[in-house]
């Protein structure tokens, strides 16, 4: 069962990964200079997220994820393919926006299995199932740097990409597991009943820490979505190096996914609050490293050496926030499964929204350096959080 879910959070990174050491490639192929424009167009995979929320919500509670998680990673994987094989930009951004949808279908369904199966396991394991993930799109970014260096196109890489993962939907499908939570049931139930439905009033009422881990949330997403969509244009554009050396991604997953395998043991060590504490620390000071001493020196080496460096810190901090805060919810929450994961979401995917549009604006009004600097303030707004905010704490937590 573990075994199932982990490859299915494979598929998903690797999914993801194939686009995003592609981005610069893609770019090129519609020839579009203007930075900001590509961040509105970049923007449609966050709207599609944006929009699948309630979607997802509903659909995890009434199908259950065990369904979902099969119909949502083989639409992620044809949408890969269908953005290498679009001729114009309108179709481009209609696939995106596909990308999107399917790709918050996969984070609702896949973390909801992954709480069921760690529920079942009696301890935290969701870290090694964001691990996973981060593996598998460590393993696609340099798969990608290889494709670049031979010059192979965007669309037999997703070509390729997206048969792969369609083989892992088919070998891991019998070893899904059934939600033990069925909220929409529970919602039927109070219907017939004549009780306020319980979608609704979680709804209506959050608890307070699905607020907080909310907000933190869309933090980190922040940070994900100035590395995962920008990284590779940074060390393109802004250091100007060649296609040999732009291995800010690359460098950025390695550490990602070091992070992610050491997190069960620095929960063990530290405890989750003093993990996200040190997550912030390395968000904030790898960003500041990049923008602020990233570009100031000549020596080609020297720059590639002090941004994988600022790259490996980021990687290393952001790797364990978001599964980090599904563990928590999943261990701290009252709300049914589904629905908390939609209530974070609907506040945390706002990160995804807001991102491409900040960095974009911050690029073309001064540089994308400058941006970098923004985002990196971020970290630091995670740290205060996870240092003063109740839900954080070890222990209980307000509803």
């Amino acid at each position: 069962m573990r075994g199932a879910v982990w490859s299915y959070f494979l598929a998903q990174g690797f999914c993801f990964s194939s686009w995003a050491s592609r981005i610069p490639d893609v770019k090129a192929a519609f020839a579009i200079e203007d930075v900001f424009y590509w961040g509105l167009i970049l923007f449609l995979i966050p709207v599609g997220k944006f929009v699948a929320i309630p979607l997802a919500g509903y659909l995890v509670s009434r199908l259950g994820s065990r369904t979902m998680v099969q119909i949502s990673v083989t639409g992620y994987a044809l949408s890969l393919f269908a953005i290498g094989a679009v001729p114009s930009i309108y179709a481009l951004g209609a696939c995106l926006f596909s990308f999107g949808v399917f790709w918050n279908l996969c984070d609702i369904s896949l973390n909801t299995q992954g709480i069921v199966i760690e529920r079942i396991y009696g301890r935290t394991i969701m870290a090694s199932f964001h691990g996973g993930w981060s593996l598998a799109a460590c393993l696609g970014a340099l798969l990608g740097f290889v494709m670049i260096i031979y010059n192979v196109t965007p669309f037999a890489h997703f070509l390729i990409s997206a048969l792969i993962i369609i083989g892992i939907v088919l070998l891991g499908r019998n070893y899904l597991q059934e939600d033990r939570l069925q909220p929409y049931d529970q919602v039927e139930q109070s219907k017939k009943t004549h009780e306020t439905p319980a979608l609704l009033s979680f709804i209506r009422k959050p608890e307070i820490l699905l607020i907080q881990f909310g907000v933190a949330g869309l933090f980190g997403l922040i940070v994900e979505s100035a590395m995962f969509d920008w990284s590779g244009l940074y060390f393109e554009s802004v250091l100007q190096m060649p296609k040999s050396l732009q291995i800010g991604f690359l460098v950025f997953m390695i550490m990602m996914t070091a992070g992610r395998f050491l997190a069960n043991w620095a929960y063990q060590k530290l405890g989750k609050q003093r993990v996200l504490q040190w997550a912030g620390s390395f968000i904030f000071v790898g960003f500041f490293t990049t923008s602020l001493w990233g570009n100031a020196f000549e020596p080609i080496a020297l720059k590639v050496l002090i941004n994988s460096f600022g790259f490996m810190l980021v990687g290393l901090g952001i790797s364990c926030v978001v599964p980090t805060i599904y563990s928590l919810v999943g261990a701290k929450s009252h709300t049914p499964i589904g629905i908390a994961l939609s209530i974070l979401s609907s506040i945390s995917f706002i990160g995804s929204l807001v991102a491409p549009l900040l960095i974009g604006a911050v690029s073309k009004a001064f540089d994308m350096a400058q941006a970098y600097l923004v985002i990196g303030v971020l970290g630091l707004c995670i740290l205060l959080m996870a240092t003063f905010c109740q839900a954080f704490r070890e222990g209980n937590s307000p509803r």
